[in-house]
């Protein structure tokens, strides 16, 4: 008969993830940590069971619950899916604020754990504070907004249901298929339940992160669709990243002479300077990537899910044949693409042996060769330095990579939305995977600073840079103060052109006049605009600060900031109304069929145009 300990469900739950290690060299731990924001729903059951155990499962308290689970989702993106953190809030406002992150996580397959506290099991107390009551159903609680978000949800309603969740919970974790969110919810009055577990649960486990190979007659198949063809294209994503498939890829791309294309999950899995990079590819995309995407005769589509960025709303490819290598069946059934189920890197390697000998037509290749260092001498030119009355996203990208003293470019730009996610896309260089972490499944503004957080605490050693727009910025800071208190340094640049510049340019690019976006265009009271101290606002969480107004001033800055010994703000006023016209392409936002204004109506004429170049 086995052994056993008598816990708590809490204490059973965090012992738990503190035996789990990652099976390679390293030996670490899955969970890097716990984010905990404390209330009358966690507090004293697995608030106790975490502070048992914060030598080897550090609590961090941070100040937003949507914000410190925006760290744990980006601390998982940096280690490319390989470690990770949970999450635990107390029952109401608390646990719903986890909801956008994590349908943030659910959206780009990022796995994090969510351990909200939840009404009494046995109701005695019904209702509590806090709690959200069904009229119909009496099952229900707040928790239940978090069954669409997730992978895997579970209440636990005792404590032997630990037995078989917690392995189904880390199985989803690690799955390269399933990833993303998984909640367990955990009634208050249960996580204090005691319950003899049977020791071995707790003993140190390595969990290994398997890699899917393909089918032998699923690569014959692929390989003999690509031996027809003449001007292939590989679109990456970032599946590429999160199946270490950078050398794979380089290799096959130069055995095979066939050009790279970025999604914005992949971009960073080939060099920047390589030369077969074509860069950004789709509505974000360079005149290089796009250019090959309207006239290859067939797509090579590498861990992408293929969303309308990436596709231009499905017009790009016109009748190129496509190819999806994939380990989630969803992703790989994409458009009717021929399938091909595997891990990124065995998959190209499976399939580069199965072509041997076979290469692009020669004149394709050259001419990728050619649009991409035309691309890249572009790059140059448009994040030069120049006299400018006032800069917009690209000076502001060129003033930053030359302010690293680093000439492998081994800065991490952190993003999400607006325009930022475009500018970056295109502009920025980067020669290692992870590089470049941009947030554009969910494009959630506010996850910028967070995720910051986050990636610094998964890279310490690396000099993290934030660039977030000044509506980002309002939504969600807080985390200025963590990086902080926390010692993890950040340099965040506010680019403030007083509202939000990116809607504000859709708004007017579909007929209608500028309205709720741009600050002059809101609303106002007899004060009229708020004129925002975004350096003084930074100081008052702790970080060093300064306003600047030109390049050069920003220049001087960064200059300041790399060598702080603490997360550095800077701001500087931009541009609203001027975006980099070089690349992109077509994305479907539906423009009213019926409207007084002359101008709706001819963008509405423009947009039944367009939608002709949408593949059925």
């Amino acid at each position: 008969m086995s052994k056993t300990i008598r816990l708590t469900t809490a204490q059973a739950l965090v012992r738990y993830l503190v035996a789990l290690r990652v099976d390679d060299a390293s030996g670490e731990h899955l969970f890097g940590g716990v984010f905990a924001i404390f209330g009358h729903g966690n507090v004293a059951g697995i608030g106790e069971a975490l502070y048992e155990m914060r030598n080897e499962l550090p609590t961090y308290r941070a100040h937003n619950e949507q914000a410190m689970a925006h760290a744990a989702v980006a601390y998982a993106k940096a280690h490319m899916r390989r470690r990770m953190m949970a999450c635990t809030t107390s029952i109401g406002p608390g646990a719903t604020n986890l909801v956008t992150a994590g349908a943030l996580a659910h959206v780009n397959r990022l796995p994090v754990l969510f351990l909200p506290g939840d009404i009494f099991i046995t109701r005695a107390p019904d209702p509590v504070l806090q709690q959200v009551e069904d009229f119909h159903d009496g099952t229900v609680s707040a928790n239940d907004c978090f069954k669409p978000v997730s992978r895997y949800f579970d209440r636990i309603a005792h404590p032997a249901q630990l037995l078989n969740a917690l392995p189904r919970a880390v199985s989803v974790l690690t799955d390269p298929a399933l990833c993303g969110p998984v909640t367990l919810a955990l009634p208050q009055d249960v996580q204090t339940m005691a319950y003899d577990f049977p020791e071995d649960l707790f003993a140190p486990r390595h969990v290994r992160f398997a890699a899917l190979p393909p089918v032998d007659a699923d690569v014959v198949t692929v390989a003999a669709l690509l031996r027809s063809a003449k001007r292939p294209l590989i679109v990456a994503g970032g599946g590429m990243l999160y199946g270490f498939a950078s050398d794979a890829l380089r290799t096959f791309a130069e055995a095979h002479g066939v050009p790279v294309a970025e999604t914005q999950a992949g971009k960073g899995a080939l060099p920047w300077d390589h030369r077969l990079q074509q860069g950004s590819i789709g509505v974000t995309g360079s005149p290089a990537a796009n250019g090959l995407a309207r006239e290859c005769d067939i797509v090579i589509a590498v861990g992408t899910r293929l969303s309308d960025f990436t596709t231009g709303s499905h017009s790009m490819f016109g009748g190129a044949a496509l190819v999806n290598l994939n380990v989630n069946p969803l992703d790989a059934q994409r458009w009717r693409g021929v399938e091909l189920r595997a891990d990124a890197r065995l998959g190209l390697e499976a399939l580069s042996q199965a072509l041997s000998g076979w290469r692009a037509e020669p004149a394709w290749t050259r001419r990728a060769e050619e649009a991409g260092s035309q691309w890249r001498d572009d790059i140059a030119r448009i994040t030069g330095q120049r006299e400018v009355d006032l800069p917009y996203e690209g000076d502001v990208i060129g003033a930053v990579q030359r302010s690293s003293p680093d000439s492998t470019m081994n800065d991490i730009v952190v993003g999400a939305a607006g325009t930022l996610p475009a500018e970056l896309h295109k502009l920025w260089r980067t020669t290692t995977p992870g590089g470049y972490h941009m947030e554009y499944g969910y494009s959630c503004m506010g996850y910028e600073i967070a995720g910051g957080l986050g990636v610094k605490m998964a890279k310490p050693d690396r000099e993290v840079i934030v660039i977030v727009g000044d509506g980002s910025y309002l939504m969600l800071n807080s985390e200025i103060a963590t990086s902080v208190m926390l010692d993890k340094k950040l340099i965040v640049v506010v680019l403030d052109n007083s509202g939000f510049g990116c809607i504000n340019r859709l708004q007017q690019a579909c007929g209608s006049v500028p309205f709720n976006n741009l600050l002059t265009d809101c609303v106002q009271g007899p004060l009229g605009v708020p004129r925002i101290d975004f350096a003084a606002h930074a100081a008052s969480l702790g970080a060093l600060s300064e306003n600047v107004k030109t390049i050069p001033e920003l220049e001087v800055a960064l200059a300041r900031a790399r060598a702080a010994d603490r997360t550095y703000v800077i701001a500087i006023e931009t541009d609203p109304n001027k975006t980099t016209v070089e690349g992109g392409c077509w994305w479907e936002v539906a423009v009213p069929e019926v409207s007084e204004r002359a101008e709706v109506r001819r963008a509405r004429e423009q947009y039944e145009n367009d939608k002709k170049q949408q593949k059925p």
